[in-house]
């Protein structure tokens, strides 16, 4: 699949949204996932996010959060006007958006779910995030991302 596009890669491109792809190679089952990414895109690990898909009251949402921390799913369902908020199943996850686990974008989803990306992103002119395929990230503006996905903003992470 190397050189091959994805859907998000494609959205980008139609869209005209301006963005860079960054390969990287990191074993999706290592520990410490998201700080190795960082490390091998010699990324600030603040700037990578990772896309969670859960479900709130029942609904599957996408939650994207620095891979620093750890999502908060009380503050995920309060961002949602939701009650509560859980992990959703993998398989769930991986049908609705028609990537897998470890390579799901917040972008060119099968099906578009409702996002939610933890306000710390707003803080920094690029973030990145999966490119939907594992081993490859994107980079944009993060104000490219609310706007693509419709995404709300709202502290998720903890520390």
């Amino acid at each position: 699949m190397a050189g091959r596009g994805t859907p998000a890669t494609a959205l980008l491109a139609q869209r005209k949204i301006a963005h860079s792809t960054h390969p990287y190679d990191v074993s999706p089952d290592a520990p410490n996932y998201g700080a190795l990414v960082a490390a091998a895109l010699g990324a600030p690990p603040e700037r990578v996010f990772k896309s969670l898909v859960t479900e709130v009251d029942g609904a599957l949402t996408v939650a994207v959060v620095p891979v620093t921390g750890e999502l908060d799913l009380k503050a995920l369902a309060a961002a949602c006007g939701g009650k509560r908020a859980t992990m959703a199943d993998r398989v769930a996850a991986e049908r609705a958006t028609g990537y897998v686990r470890g390579g799901i974008s917040p972008l060119g989803q099968r099906r578009r779910l409702p996002t939610v990306l933890d306000s710390s992103a707003l803080t920094h002119q690029t973030i990145y995030v999966s490119a939907g395929r594992r081993g490859l990230q994107l980079q944009l503006a993060p104000t490219d991302l609310v706007a693509l996905t419709g995404a709300v903003t709202a502290p998720l992470g903890t520390a």
